[in-house]
Formats: structure tokens, sequence, C-alpha cells
């Protein structure tokens, strides 16, 4: 930069700087410094580079002030339109940057960012300086070589990354056109120059079966093979437990227990057990006692650790153990005995845990049901299932009794139930999606529900009392500025809900849900609840769970598939065995915030990575439906258009520009699409008919046009 540039620089900074200046707007500082009008664009170069260099800055108002704000440091979240959010840790609220202040910058990278002004009660505005360290090394897409040239380009599968990588011949590993592949960038590129890249692996032809979950595993960079020394580990474990490894442990062989699974489950980490007299029930929780078998810091718990979770996508699942032990030893399979570590709670007839234990038990599970299975038993006392497990019955139909109590009880103090169905997925041989329905919660599922629940707040009530180090799972109240415009936006329905400072209990929003049940409006003011919900995470300090009204909760019940299950259950038994002494209390102080956070995290990916599946797998299915007509609900609106969910839990977009019967305006306070001419209105929650235009497995993208009831009837009859 010329020195006169830097000359400039020092004379404002100086000025500002001065015991006598207030702060003053662009105009005011030229008018006092006397710059022609012809100037004041340098004028706002100098003071943009002072802000960049963290020395000034813009104030709400406009007004340039001496630093303090400085330079943020966070990660950057792109999005497919070219501009972006950067997450600052411990702000609350994403800072925008608009692409033209990207600087460079791809998904994930690590970045400095400098706040511009933001206009009153607007979200936060910046302009990236700096990239500090690069987010993503490798990237999935699909490769597309240029005839008789000696180059091909990477499209990327993360629209997130908004520029396809050039691949010189050399470094394509002989890719042909149409393979998935994953490359590794050689260069991240500028406004004239495209990414490089050299190709690593090829996954396969993308219509080759399971390439397409295959990409999406290595885009999140989720390990699939076990290293040598985790599987050694894992061999070593043995098939059947030993008199030794019974030793001191609560002998509950004899207790009628079951495991109650979907049918297709092989993990099986939680049995359960009732006996019941006139006044309380004795309800045992009992999870497999994977920390026998999984000892800290081995390079088993190590490999656990870094996966944080076992991942579920359509067609496969990634598991955090070993299939020898997550199927073997540590899955509570029915007629053998097994090592648990169970929560065995008296409740009265109200539904309180009036006492409770935690012990480590040895337990043999009577039978493996499924929940189609128990469904039945309930539903048809007199049935063909009934008479099949008639030994079994009484307790079944006394844990539907319990169940019904302590729901009861949950919904009394607040507890929120969001029942959103979750799609079920079925696939052929070929991978290819022939079935996808809404997931069937019934009383069997809902029982085992509410089961894990009451042993998931009695473990972590205890513990907080104990006052022991622990893992906590919390929930925390929504963000006050997205509950105050949800609460503006529902009076437009003639509802409103009390906030109290700044706050809303989770009663008020319960009760809210409540009044909505069969309305019109129920779909679209549920979603909105939802959505103005924070994300529960893993926590070593104890906040309380707002969604299920809960001041203690934790995740005690899953340790074949969760880390923060199986580091808790170390922490319990450590505590059982009269080993928690100063130095285990300090290690554990010292460990679990770092293992709370990276099970978040992983938690995250897993999500993201499984959402993605989903929604390959109902663009794919879609894709043979194409023309045909489907009932919705308009599930959430943008500028550019409304998206429907159908009652198979697909969701499209009607693009704005499909709907050609008028020029359509979004009114984001309203959550509503408006015609010009015609005076219709759209609105979210709202009934429509549409048809399928266009699926794109790839883009994982449905789109939908807008058709008549009419023509949706028709079809029916056809």
């Amino acid at each position: 930069m010329d020195d006169n540039f830097e000359k400039r620089k020092k004379v404002i900074y100086d000025f500002i700087c001065d015991d006598l200046y207030v702060p003053m707007k662009l105009k005011e500082i030229a008018v006092i410094l006397q710059v022609p009008k012809e100037q004041r664009t340098e004028l706002k170069e100098v003071l943009d580079s002072l802000i960049t260099d963290g020395k000034i800055r813009l104030s709400q108002k406009g007004k340039y002030l001496r630093g303090e704000a400085g330079r943020l440091t966070g990660v950057y979240q792109a999005h497919p339109k070219g501009f972006g959010f950067v997450s600052v840790e411990g702000e609350e609220e994403d800072i925008f940057i608009g692409e033209a202040e990207r600087c460079g910058a791809m998904q994930g990278d690590t970045v400095a960012v400098v706040l511009l002004r933001t206009p009153e009660g607007k979200r936060k505005e910046g302009k990236i300086v700096e990239i500090l360290s690069r987010g993503t090394t490798r990237i999935v897409g699909l490769y597309e070589k240029r005839k008789n040239k000696g180059y091909g380009f990477v499209r990327p599968d993360n629209v997130r990354f908004l520029q396809d990588i050039f691949v010189a011949e050399e470094n394509s590993k002989g890719a042909m056109d149409g393979h998935k592949v994953v490359v590794r960038l050689l260069s991240y590129g500028d406004e004239n120059r495209k990414p490089e890249g050299k190709i690593e692996e090829i996954l396969g032809h993308k219509n080759d079966p399971g390439t397409d979950i295959l990409s999406i595993v290595k885009g999140y960079d989720l390990p699939v093979e076990f290293p040598e020394k985790v599987l050694n580990q894992a061999g070593k474990v043995p098939e059947e437990i030993s008199e030794a490894d019974m030793q001191g442990r609560k002998d509950i062989r004899e207790w009628q227990m079951v495991t109650i699974d979907g049918e297709d489950a092989k993990d099986l980490d939680d049995a359960v057990s009732l006996t019941w007299t006139d006044d309380h029930f004795t309800l045992g929780v009992h999870i497999a006692d994977v920390s026998n078998y999984v000892q800290e810091r081995s390079a088993l718990d190590r490999e656990a650790l870094k996966r944080g979770t076992s991942v579920y996508l359509a067609d496969r699942v990634i598991p955090m153990l070993p299939h020898r032990l997550s199927n073997g030893i540590c899955s509570l399979n029915e007629g053998v005995d097994r090592l648990a570590l169970s929560c065995i709670m008296t409740i009265d007839r109200q539904g309180n845990v009036i006492d409770h234990e935690i012990a480590e038990t040895v337990i043999r599970v009577d039978k493996r049901m499924s929940y189609t299975g128990v469904k039945q038993i309930l539903s048809d006392p007199d049935g063909e299932e009934a008479k099949e497990q008639e030994t079994l019955v009484p307790m079944l139909r006394q844990m539907a009794v319990l169940s019904e109590i302590l729901r009861k009880k949950r919904h009394k103090r607040g507890a929120i139930d969001f029942d959103f169905p979750e799609a079920k997925i079925r696939l052929d041989e070929q991978g290819k999606p022939i079935e996808i329905q809404p997931y069937d919660r019934n009383a069997a599922t809902k029982m085992i529900e509410d089961f894990m629940l009451l042993a998931n707040e009695t473990v972590a009530e205890d513990y907080y009392w104990q006052e022991l180090p622990f893992v906590y799972r919390t929930h925390e109240a929504p963000d006050e500025e997205k509950i105050r415009k949800f609460a503006i936006f529902i009076n437009n329905f003639g509802y409103s809900m009390h906030v109290g400072q700044g706050e809303v209990h989770p009663k008020e929003m319960q009760k809210l849900l409540e009044r909505l049940e069969g309305k019109p409006e129920e779909d679209l003011i549920s979603r909105l609840a939802l959505r103005s919900m924070r994300q529960a995470r893993y926590s070593s300090e104890n906040t309380g769970h707002f969604g299920l009204a809960a001041p203690y909760y934790t995740h005690f019940t899953s340790p074949i598939r969760r880390y923060p299950d199986l580091q808790i259950h170390r922490i319990i038994k450590d505590n059982l065995r009269g080993r928690m002494n100063d130095k285990k209390i300090e290690h554990y102080e010292s460990i679990l915030p770092e293992v709370a956070k990276h099970s978040s995290e992983t938690e995250r990916k897993a999500e993201e990575a499984e959402r993605e599946t989903v929604k390959l797998k109902k663009a794919e299915y879609m894709q043979a439906h194409i023309g045909e007509i489907y009932e919705g609900i308009i599930s959430g609106m943008t500028k550019w258009g409304m998206y429907v969910e159908l009652e198979n839990t697909i969701e499209g977009l009607v693009h704005v520009a499909s709907m050609r019967d008028d020029h359509y305006e979004y009114y984001e306070e309203r959550s509503e699409m408006a015609g010009l001419h015609t005076g219709r209105t759209y609105r979210l929650g709202e009934k429509v008919y549409v048809r399928v235009s266009a699926a794109d497995r790839l883009t994982r993208t449905v789109d939908f046009e807008i058709a008549e009831k009419g023509d949706f009837e028709n079809g029916k009859d056809q």
C-alpha cells in the first residue's frame, strides 16, 4: 500500500484518538476535516482499513469510535447463495458475512472477522479480514472429465462449497466421467482462479449401488474401518462372562425382564423389569456394562471417543464400538448372562421416585421383544401374540399402566412433546428406496421412552447432589429474541403466551400446543415453536433440560452407541467401588468439559449425515413419481419459495418462479406469500396440493409445482 494512504490512515487515526473527539459519522468527519465530496470514497476506504486493522469500530448508529471491538475469531459457515455466517464461541448470534466480504473463505475455515455497522435491531454484520486456518482439505464430489482435454473438474456434493475444483490429468488417478471421488485440495483459488485438487480415492460410479451413501460417509469424514490395534483389543474380549466377572455384583438373573427394540436392532443396550404391589412399582432399567470391557485410555476407548456416537444411515450402521462388543458381549441378548449397570427405582402410584438404587448387576433377559409385538399384546390381550408370551403379559400390562402415570406426571410439570414424524425408509437389495413412511410411535415405543427418561433423570439428580464431576444432557431456554418474535406471531392467530422477564416456562409452550390440537394452524405454530428452540447438548455443568422441564438430565442408557453414556458409567463405577478420591475427581474435572464438547460436535455431525442420507433417498424415491400429485402442508417459507411436506415426510420446494398465476411477494413477519394481483395467499402450515416436477439425487432436492385439488382427486380415481 502506498505511503500516502498510510499517512492518511495515521492522520485519521490520530484525529479519532484525540481527547476532544466525539463519535461521529462519515459525513461529519468529512466536514470537520474539510474533505471534498469527490474524495469521500477515499476517506471511507481509509476508515474501512482502520476497521480491518481493529483500530477503530463502527457503532450501531454508524458512528466511528476508537478500537475496543478488535477482531473476533470464529468458524465460517457458507451458504449456497454466496453469503455466509461466522459463529464465534461464546457469542449467542452468528455474524452475517455478505458475499463481497468473504475474503475467499470457504466452508469450515477459521477466520478473523471485524464487525461492520449493523442497522438497529438487525443481525450483526461483519467482514472477514484473514483466513487463520483452512477447515477443509478434502472434498467429495462428482468428477466431470472434459472431452479431449487434459483435465476435469470435481463438482462438490456439499452445496456450501461454491466452486468446482480443477483437476489436471496427472492428478486424476484415472477417474472416469461420472465417478464419485475424494479430492485433496492443492490450492484454494481466488477471484480469478478455481481451487485445484488431486484425486485421492475413487468411490465408484454415481449409479453404482451404495456409492451415493459412501459419498456422504466420506463427505462427513466418518471413520468406517476400525484400526487394527482396536480390532485386536476387541478380539481379546471374551464371548461369555465368567464367574470371576460376577464377583461382588448384585445377582438378579431370576428377575423377569425383557428387551424391547425395533425388529432390526442388533445392539441391545437396555433391558427393563417391573414388579408391583398395591402401593408401588419397582422398575428396573438395566444397561449393558460396556465400561467393563472398554478401559479408559485404551485403544478401544480412544477410538470410541473419536467417533463419539454410532451413526445410523439408510443402508448401514457405522458403530462406535466394533461388532464383537456391540453385537456380542455388550448386547443384552436373550437367555444369556450379561453384566449390567442397573437403576432400580421404587415409584409410587403418582409416579414419584420414592427410592432408588444404582448397582452393578448380573442379568439374564427372558425374551427379546419388538415394539410391534408389544404393541399387539397391549392392544389385543386375547390375540395370538399375547397367548404366545403368556408369562410376560401381566408385566407388560403393568408397564403400560406405569408408562401412562409417568407420561401424565411429566406432562403436568410442562414437558413439551413435539411429535413430528421421522421417516422410515425401506430399501431393496440394490439400495433403492421402495417405501418411505412416517416412523410409528406407538404405546410400546413410548413406554420404553418413558422408562429411559426416568432412569436418566434419576441418575442425573443422584450425581448432581453428590456434587461429583458428571456429564449432563442440557437444553437451554429459547433465545429471548426468538421467543419474543414467536409470541408476536401467534398473536396474529389469537393466541398468547406468557413470557416473563425475557423467559418462557416450558409449561407455557406445552399449554399453547394443547390449545392448538386439531386446529388448522396446529402444524404451522408447532413448527415455529420447534424452530425457536435451542439444540440440546452435553455439558459438565448442570443447567437443566428445558424441553423436558427437568432440572436434572443425563444420557445413561446407551453406552454401546453414545460416548457420554460410557463416560458416566465409568464415573458411577468408580463411585460405587469407593475409588472416587480427590485425584480421581481432579482427573474427571479436567477431562469432562472437552469430552462433553467433542460429544456434542460428533452428535451434530452424525445428525447431519443421517439427515443428508434421508434427503438423498427421498429424492431418489421421488424420481420414480415425477408428474404425480400429492397433498401436503406448507412447512417452510423463504423469499425464493415455499417448502411443502407430504404425508410420507418428503419435503420439496415450490420455487416462486414456478408460481405463474401471479407475482408473489414474501412477508416474513406473517410467514405468508401473497399474490399482488389476485390477492391469493399461502401461509405456513396451510394444506396445498402439489405436482412433483423434478427430483435430483446429486443435490438431494425435490421440486414441486402447485396443483389443484381436482387434479389430485382425478389422479386418485384413476
